[in-house]
């Protein structure tokens, strides 16, 4: 007979072992970004410890959301990270974002804005650079598509309504929300994005379609200009402009 081989445990393995017990309990409540970070590599790294590449991947990036937003080339120049590792973590990054995306798709994110902030947050919260978001509504409320529409240094001759009208009626849109991030990560709004707001609530109006929120994603919260009266406001004068009561 032929002798069975033994296989001998490699280093970590145990360690592995309890993050992966950990995680069937729990999910990720009371890990440690470097830790979800070391559990993630581990899925395309059979028999090597993570627990410094993924500790050195904090460290290169500073923030768990930096670690998935980098490129593949920067993932790659850390000690220990190889392609496959650096196709998972892209992989999760854009799994999550469809995920997201999927769940506000004909929701009526008006009555119920809980995952459609969900979404924003994870989409464009703590990003270095601002990105100026779409959401496209029909008739009934329900979101058609969403789109990033400006991205770099928002002001108000930067935001073109031309195209965004363009963008609203190529889906054939009823109503919009807008949504931005402040890279300082405070959500108070700017006189530029108020501007931007009221240039984009008259230019749409022209065309038929409403304006009915404009958010601002920040990381310690987000600001609601629906909330704070400004669209009423901006409506108000907007009929009054066109002599309506």
């Amino acid at each position: 007979m032929r002798s069975q081989e033994t296989r001998t445990p490699h280093k970590g393995e145990g360690h592995r072992s309890r993050l992966r017990q950990r995680f069937n309990q729990n999910g990720l409540e009371g890990f440690q970004d470097y830790e979800v970070v070391e559990l993630l590599l581990t899925l395309n790294t059979p028999r090597r410890d993570c627990k410094d590449t993924a500790k050195s991947l904090l460290e290169r990036f500073k923030t768990f959301q930096g670690v998935l937003e980098a490129t593949a080339e920067d993932l790659e120049s850390v000690k220990g990270v190889g392609p496959a590792n650096s196709l998972g973590i892209k992989l999760i990054k854009e799994a999550a974002d469809r995920y997201l995306k999927s769940r506000i798709i004909s929701t009526d994110v008006v009555s119920n804005t809980r995952d459609l902030i969900r979404y924003l947050d994870h989409v464009i919260a703590g990003k270095a650079h601002e990105y100026f978001v779409g959401i496209f509504l029909n008739a009934k409320n329900r979101v058609i598509a969403s789109e990033t529409l400006f991205e770099g240094s928002l002001t108000s001759s930067a935001v073109y309504p031309r195209e965004v009208i363009k963008r609203a009626l190529g889906h054939n849109a009823a109503a919009m929300i807008f949504a931005h991030n402040h890279p300082s990560g405070e959500p108070q709004p700017s006189d530029s994005d108020l501007a931007i707001t009221r240039k984009l609530l008259f230019a749409l109006g022209y065309a038929g379609v409403m304006v009915h929120e404009h958010l601002i994603i920040g990381t310690v919260g987000h600001y609601s200009f629906a909330e704070q009266g400004h669209i009423s406001v901006f409506n108000q004068e907007f009929r009054q402009e066109n002599g309506q009561r």
